[in-house]
């Protein structure tokens, strides 16, 4: 992990000069001189070679530095912490309830395959993974919250605050966020289903009498979890790029609207902030799952 988080972290630097525009020229004002603009440029450091500038940048890092905005002179650092529990809120949210369709759906599918409830599903999921979230996320504004009345349209409550307010207001974006997300996994789950219910163990266990219940949660879905945990763990991150839009829509102040505003504002520390610590959320995701694997799997830990 930790090479890789340096070949990211070069990556993400050299790629905020892709970004059009000059934040000098944008905090200089719109008469500046050239002078001032030079100056300006001068005192945020952009005036220095790139290798240099991330060298620094990266020893700042090192100990805990991120860096401070160009927009308000605030330390990178302050506004993830602040950002970052309501990121972490939605996507918890938004996996559990993904996680829980597209399991449910899956195993159900998979041991009906090819039956009435078998096509049911499969044209859900092809649904779910067809339909934007963020336009799914319109829909369920106009009908869920502005016509029915059932929960608020936009907007966040803490946790700390208000838990019940805090979940009324993340449904809404989770299950607009996580509808794609419990597809991929139900289709998984099914195809993972599918392929244990032909092994003879599974047979054995219906030539000895065992009820369907028995044999769906004790001899098939515990061997079928591997390829789901994977695509788990693959949504998870997803979920990372896929938050910015529905953080706009639904006015969520996470990472993904920070990230948003930093790209338009030029703001290049705080969007290298956003993306390292994105990078980092990834790569503790594929870690659980390694992790996982030896729990779910004795063969994994007898390796």
């Amino acid at each position: 992990m930790v090479p890789l988080l340096i070949i990211i972290s070069f990556v993400v630097f050299a790629l905020t000069l892709l970004i059009p525009g000059d934040p000098a020229v944008s905090l200089a004002g719109e008469n500046a001189t050239p002078e001032r603009i030079d100056f300006v440029r001068s005192q945020l450091g952009l005036d220095k070679p790139l290798v240099e500038r991330y060298l620094t940048w990266l020893w700042g890092v090192m100990r805990g530095d991120l860096g401070t905005s160009f927009m308000d002179g605030r330390t990178v650092s302050s506004g993830l912490s602040q950002r970052l529990p309501v990121s972490i809120g939605l996507a918890s949210v938004t996996l559990l309830y993904a996680s829980t369709v597209g399991v449910t759906a899956g195993v159900i599918a998979g041991r009906r395959a090819g039956g009435k409830t078998d096509r049911v599903v499969t044209l859900m999921t092809s649904m779910g993974l067809a339909i934007p979230h963020f336009w799914l996320g319109m829909l369920l504004i106009l009908f869920v919250s502005l016509r029915l009345e059932l929960l608020p349209a936009v907007g966040y409550v803490a946790l700390t605050d208000n838990p019940v307010e805090w979940l009324k207001h993340l449904v809404i974006p989770a299950i607009a966020l996580g509808s794609a997300v419990a597809a991929e996994i139900a289709r998984q789950t099914r195809a993972s289903v599918c392929n244990v219910m032909d092994q003879e163990f599974v047979r054995t266990a219906y030539a000895k009498g065992l009820g369907e219940r028995e044999i769906a949660l004790k001899h098939v879905l515990r061997p079928a979890c591997i390829p789901v945990v994977t695509v788990i763990g693959l949504q998870a991150a997803r979920l990372l790029s896929a938050s910015v839009v529905i953080e706009q829509l639904f006015a969520i102040p996470g990472l993904g609207s920070l990230a948003y505003q930093s790209v338009f504002n030029r703001d290049f520390p705080v969007l290298q902030g956003v993306v390292l610590v994105s990078a980092v959320g990834v790569l503790l995701v594929n870690l659980m799952v390694d992790v996982t694997y030896s729990v779910i799997d004795p063969r994994v830990r007898a390796e």
